[in-house]
């Protein structure tokens, strides 16, 4: 993966107040951690980050960090671990960038992409399922792809593209159980499996309307049963009274 340069500033702004001020200021807060130094806050030009993030295949970005008016450490290898949006606009809120080594390999999260067309879909009409849309992948950062292109054009229906399957370039470990399927060519849904499957649902709803009126037939009769069960009683214990004595 190659690096992208970025400039960054040192961030006195932590609190609610002052970093509601940093955005409307154009500036998006930001946070460096890492092994090789203690966590920073930082800022950087919201227009200048987002722009990088539109162009690139991913947000996993490694960037040349370089920090406004820091003397020891102006330059500073980064990847972008993590980039919160604003739920309605899709703007950049915060950032998270993990500080790494040249030498240190990291682990990353990155997308899958299916290249080709399936044969199995060409010429049988089968469906393309993409079971996994990222994995996981150890490297060095230079080493990192931005993503992983799998060729599935030889797939026909019923085969699939696992994670032990997919080779990766020189350097690129993948983590993860190699039997999980990553790409699937399933059969094609005709019209008759559409009826059947619409058939067993409706039998199945049939099936517990006609249980739950059972149930409810059975609730009703329960209470007049248990009413008339109540009146008998009372009767009974009326009956069961005996006729004063008459005075002589």
């Amino acid at each position: 993966m190659k690096s992208v340069p970025l400039n960054a500033y040192p961030r006195t702004a932590a609190r609610h107040a002052g970093v509601k001020k940093l955005r409307e200021n154009g500036r998006v807060p930001a946070v460096i951690y890492g092994r090789l130094g203690k966590p920073e806050n930082l800022e950087l030009k919201t227009k200048e980050i987002e722009t990088l993030i539109h162009h690139s295949a991913s947000e996993i970005v490694l960037v040349d960090l370089s920090v406004d008016k820091d003397s020891a450490r102006p330059k500073r290898l980064a990847l972008v671990q993590e980039v919160q949006h604003h739920p309605l606009t899709g703007g950049v809120l915060h950032v998270d960038f993990h500080e790494v080594a040249e030498t240190e390999q990291v682990t990353v999260t990155i997308p899958v992409e299916a290249v080709g067309e399936a044969a199995g879909v060409k010429s049988g009409g089968g469906v393309l399922e993409h079971v996994l849309h990222k994995l996981r992948v150890r490297a060095l950062p230079k080493d990192l792809p931005e993503v992983l292109s799998v060729d599935v054009s030889h797939l026909e229906i019923g085969q699939s593209i696992h994670i032990g399957d997919i080779k990766p370039t020189a350097g690129v470990e993948i983590l993860g159980d190699k039997k999980l399927s990553v790409f699937a060519v399933a059969a094609p849904v005709t019209e008759a499996r559409e009826a059947a499957e619409a058939a067993a649902a409706t039998g199945t709803a049939e099936v517990e309307m006609i249980k739950e009126k059972k149930e409810e037939g059975a609730e009703g009769a329960a209470a007049p049963a248990a009413a008339k069960g109540g009146e008998k009683a009372a009767a009974d214990k009326g009956g069961d009274k005996k006729p004063a004595e008459k005075k002589k």
